[in-house]
């Protein structure tokens, strides 16, 4: 950089040294302020030569550094872009093997709910067929004592009828008398 930097200011100084000559080449080599002309030249150059050195290098230098750090973090950038594009590729590649584990795993889900529910239901069914049968068995019982109940009222008013209908108590002893006599054998001995 610095070599550019010099030959630049020496094409600068020979190209006006040149001027210079032609110059007065063109007046016949007599000026007199030539001289001061040329020490005004020297000054400017070593005054431009100088700006120029002090100046030039460290903005050089800071520009090439922010150049280094732009480059490094593009670098840096560009590997965690990388990075990113292969775990997304990743993902994708297994997205195929993960779906169809989902799938599974909802399927094994979906058949162990419908075990669970059909067992539920079957438990459900024998419950209620249990309770029906207690049920029925509940109402056979209380129909046959309603039955006995009823029965036994029938007999109670058929036998209050017949007393009714016998005018003479007496008579109706003697016809139930007559009636065990003849059912038991020891009753005829013990009548005769």
């Amino acid at each position: 950089m610095m070599k550019r930097i010099t030959t630049i200011l020496t094409l600068l100084c020979l190209s006006g040294l040149t001027a210079l000559a032609q110059e007065t080449e063109g007046r016949g080599g007599e000026d007199p302020n030539l001289m001061w002309k040329w020490a005004n030249f020297v000054l400017l150059a070593i005054g431009l030569g100088y700006l120029v050195m002090k100046n030039v290098p460290p903005y050089f230098k800071t520009r090439s550094q922010e150049i280094q750090e732009g480059i490094l973090e593009a670098r840096q950038i560009k590997a965690d872009a990388e990075k990113r594009a292969s775990e997304i590729e990743a993902r994708t590649r297994s997205l195929g093997a993960d779906i169809e584990k989902f799938r599974t795993e909802s399927r094994a889900e979906m058949e162990q709910e419908g075990a669970r529910i059909r067992q539920e239901t079957a438990n459900q069914i024998a419950r209620l067929q249990q309770q029906a049968a207690q049920e029925v068995e509940s109402a056979s019982k209380v129909a046959q004592r309603e039955l006995k109940e009823h029965a036994a009222k029938l007999a109670l008013d058929l036998a209050e009828q017949r007393l009714r209908g016998h005018a003479d108590s007496g008579a109706l002893i003697d016809g139930f008398i007559q009636d065990l006599t003849k059912q038991t054998p020891a009753g005829k001995g013990a009548r005769n």
